[in-house]
């Protein structure tokens, strides 16, 4: 997915809006770090920059995904 598109997909998935200038630097460090891997693509006349995950990337995300698990059990616990 290029960065227009991630930009649309949180504001509509998320309602989250994202500018150009805190997207484009957190998809570099990502990259740089390995979580990301990026190709130059020709789409209707345009080249761009288009952003898959990484398997270093896919395991980031399972391990915070379970650790957001973890907390929500013990806020659950906690309330009791």
């Amino acid at each position: 997915m290029w960065g227009y598109k991630i930009i649309q997909n949180m504001e509509i998935n998320f309602e989250i809006k994202l500018g150009h200038g805190v997207l484009y630097p957190l998809l570099n460090t990502l990259e740089k770090g390995g979580f990301l891997q990026s190709t130059q693509e020709k789409h209707g006349g345009r080249v761009r920059r288009i952003y898959n995950i990484t398997s270093k990337g896919i395991q980031l995300i399972d391990t915070y995904h379970e650790y957001l698990k973890e907390q929500i059990i013990m806020r659950d616990i906690q309330k009791k």
